[in-house]
């Protein structure tokens, strides 16, 4: 019997990341690591897709400081839908490695919307990554304590021609937490594109997260992880039956009021 396993998957490569936001949901760090072989990434994802996953969404930390990512994105070319999300600081450097390794999509994170210089990348990066052939988008983060500039700096993408066809609005989880309405504000009141979790916490049976170090969960933010028992499709489902899903922060009427008391530091 074919074991049942999410149409989507997300898989942090490393935690390693020189970037090392304090608000970093996954902890990464510039001197993290990875428990994670190409090889044992292509089992994988191979034999989860030939139970129904259709999209495996690489990340980390930062996945351009994971070896063997070019590797990896060759040997599953045409098994699933293979995307990545990078902060883009190595991405000028790896250029001609991304076009080269031919993801179906690039994601470029916006951490710090208050940063001129951050933003003033990401504007030049997403375009040169289409005219190389590469679809690209932007993962914007929203916190409520930097909402104005959140607001100014999702206008300023969408005015250079990022839309929000190309936009992810990802609201911080687990503190400084926008509400679905000052998500929606900064997306400019039209049709936007956020996680499945804006309205609520919930399960999704279509997505599934796992970790730098073989743990799985029902997102990439919750507290309630398994290991994966073996490295494919069965070991997939086995690992996500009966898990829960513990909420990422604490309750929803402190959400705000703590995240206005956090200061992260520009990058």
């Amino acid at each position: 019997m074919t074991p049942s396993v999410p149409e989507r998957l997300s898989i942090e490569l490393t935690n390693r990341c020189d970037k090392a936001c304090s608000f970093c949901y996954a902890g990464s760090h510039a001197d993290g690591a990875t428990e994670w072989t190409v090889d044992e990434l292509v089992a994988l994802v191979t034999s989860a897709a030939a139970a129904g996953t259709r999209a495996a969404s690489f990340g980390g930390g930062e996945p351009l400081q994971y070896a063997g990512l070019f590797d990896l994105l060759a040997a599953l070319k045409g098994v699933v839908f293979r995307s990545f999300t990078t902060n883009g600081l190595l991405l000028n450097e790896h250029f001609d490695s991304v076009v080269a390794s031919a993801p179906d999509k690039v994601h470029v994170s916006v951490h710090f919307p208050g940063s001129g210089k951050e933003l003033d990348r990401v504007i030049r990066q997403v375009p040169e990554l289409d005219s190389a052939g590469v679809t690209s988008g932007v993962n914007f983060l929203v916190r409520a304590s930097q909402l104005e500039a959140a607001v100014d700096a999702a206008a300023e993408l969408r005015a250079r021609g990022i839309d929000n066809r190309r936009i992810v609005y990802l609201p911080m989880r687990g503190m400084d937490t926008p509400t679905a309405k000052q998500v929606a504000r900064v997306a400019g009141g039209g049709p936007f594109q956020s996680m499945t979790c804006l309205p609520g916490c919930a399960k999704s049976p279509r997505f599934a997260a796992i970790s730098w170090d073989k743990r799985i969960a029902w997102c990439s933010y919750t507290t309630s992880r398994r290991t994966l028992p073996s490295l494919d499709a069965a070991g997939i489902h086995r690992a996500l039956t009966d898990l829960d899903l513990a909420f990422c922060g604490p309750a929803p009427d402190q959400l705000v009021a703590l995240g206005r008391r956090a200061s992260p530091v520009e990058h």
